[in-house]
C-alpha cells in the first residue's frame, strides 16, 4: 500500500483491521494478487522522482512559453465556472517570475503530489493498463503507457490545488502559486491523454465535466452545510467518481469490456476511499468535514457517532458495488486478484480511520462542531 501516512501500513496497523489482517495472509503466502500489486508498487516508488521531474519540466516549459497568462487565467476561470481560483491581472507578473525557477516550481509540484489519492493511484493505473493490453494483445508501446498514466495522475493532481484553493486548510502561503499553476497542469494532462486517441480525450472530457459539477455542487454546500441531502451530497461526490472512473476506463483506452469495467470498479473505490478520507480529515480538524456523509448522517440522527457508523456502512455499500464489478471481468483475466487485493487495501484504509475515530474519542468536539 501507499499513501501520504506511512502509520496506516504498518504492520500494527494491519493486525488492527479485519482487511488488514488479510492482506498480511496473503504477504505471508505470496498470493498472486500480492505480487502484482507489490510488483506495481515498487515501480512506483522507483519512478515517481523521474515523474516529479517531468513534470515540473513539462510545466516550467509552458509557464516560460505563455506570453499572455492573464488571459490564460481568465479562460481557466471561465471552463471551471470560478474567478475564485484564478489570479488578478496585477497578481501575476511577480508570481509568474517566482514559479520561472525550477527549484520553486519542483516544491510546489511536490507538495500537491504528497496527496492519498495520487500515492494509493499510482500502482492502480499501472496494473490496468497492463491488463488491458494483455487482453487486446497489444504491441508494447512504454512511452503510450507513461503518457496515459502519466496525464490521468496529473489530471486527479489538479483537484488538490484546486481543493487547497477553496479549503484554505493547508498551504496557505502557496495559495497564489496554484493559481497560477493550475491552467497549466490542466493543459498537460489534456496534451498527454490526447496520446491515446480521440476516443480516451472524449471520455476524459466528459469526466472531467462531471467532476466540475461534483466540485461546484461541493463548494455551494460549504457555504450552506444544513442544505445537504442525500441527491446533492451524491453529485458533490462526481469529484471522485467521475475523475477516477474516467481514468480506469482510459486505462483500457475506453476499449469495451474492460473500459466500462474498470469505470465501474474504479468509481466506486474511489467513492469508498472518500468516505474513509472524510474520517481522517474530521480526526484531523477535530471537526466533522464540510461537506461529507459523517456530516450529513450526523445532522440527519443529530448523533455524531451514529453518524460515522452510518459512514462506515456507506462506504462499505459502494466497495461492494466495485466488487461486484469484478464478475464481469472475462474469463481468466490476468489481473483479477490484483483488483481484489487492491479494493482489500482501500477497506483497509477505511477500517484504519474508523478504528483510530474510536481510540481518539473526540465526540464532545465533533458534536459541539456541528453546523447550527
Amino acid at each position: 500500500m501507499s499513501g501520504k501516512d506511512e502509520s496506516v501500513t504498518s504492520k500494527s496497523s494491519l493486525k488492527g483491521t479485519k482487511a488488514g489482517k488479510k492482506i498480511i495472509k496473503q504477504y505471508f503466502f505470496k498470493s498472486k494478487g500480492y505480487r502484482q500489486f507489490n510488483k506495481y508498487k515498487k515501480e512506483y516508488e522507483t519512478n515517481f522522482p523521474e515523474f516529479a521531474k517531468r513534470f515540473t519540466n513539462d510545466l516550467l516549459q509552458q509557464i516560460k512559453d505563455d506570453s499572455s497568462p492573464n488571459i490564460t487565467q481568465q479562460k481557466f476561470g471561465e471552463e471551471i465556472g470560478s474567478t475564485d481560483i484564478i489570479l488578478g491581472s496585477s497578481e501575476i507578473d511577480p508570481i509568474k517570475s517566482k514559479l520561472e525557477s525550477f527549484e520553486i516550481l519542483n516544491d510546489r509540484v511536490l507538495r500537491i503530489l504528497n496527496s492519498n489519492f495520487v500515492k494509493m493511484t499510482f500502482p492502480v493505473f499501472y496494473g490496468l493498463f497492463d491488463a488491458s493490453a494483455e487482453y487486446f494483445h497489444d504491441s508494447n508501446d512504454p512511452k503510450l503507457r507513461e503518457d496515459i498514466i502519466d496525464g490521468h495522475i496529473i489530471a486527479i493532481d489538479l483537484s488538490e490545488p484546486m481543493d487547497r484553493i477553496m479549503d484554505r486548510d493547508e498551504d496557505l502561503d502557496y495559495l497564489d502559486d496554484y493559481k497560477l499553476m493550475n491552467p497549466y497542469i490542466l493543459k498537460l494532462a489534456r496534451d498527454k491523454i490526447a496520446k491515446g486517441g480521440e476516443e480516451v480525450l472524449k471520455q476524459f472530457e466528459s469526466g472531467f465535466r462531471d467532476a466540475r459539477i461534483g466540485q461546484y455542487i461541493d463548494a455551494t454546500l460549504k457555504q450552506n452545510p444544513t442544505s445537504m441531502t442525500e441527491e446533492k451530497l451524491d453529485e458533490s461526490y462526481k469529484k471522485y467518481r467521475s475523475v477516477m472512473g474516467t481514468a480506469g476506463c482510459n486505462m483500457a483506452l475506453s476499449r469495451q469490456p474492460l473500459g466500462e469495467i474498470f469505470q465501474i470498479g474504479m468509481g466506486k473505490a474511489s467513492e469508498s476511499v472518500g468516505c474513509g478520507n472524510e474520517i481522517e480529515d474530521s480526526i484531523r480538524d477535530k471537526a466533522v468535514k464540510i461537506p461529507s456523509w459523517p456530516l450529513y448522517y450526523s445532522l440527519l440522527e443529530n448523533d455524531v457517532r451514529k453518524g460515522f457508523d452510518l459512514t462506515m456502512k456507506k462506504s462499505e455499500s459502494y466497495l461492494r458495488e466495485a466488487r461486484n464489478a469484478l464478475e464481469s471481468l472475462p474469463k481468466n483475466f490476468s489481473h483479477r486478484e490484483f483488483l481484489e487485493f487492491l479494493f482489500l487495501t482501500v477497506e483497509h484504509y477505511n477500517e484504519f480511520w474508523f478504528n483510530r475515530l474510536q481510540h481518539e474519542n473526540i465526540w464532545s468536539d465533533l458534536q459541539s462542531n456541528l453546523p447550527k
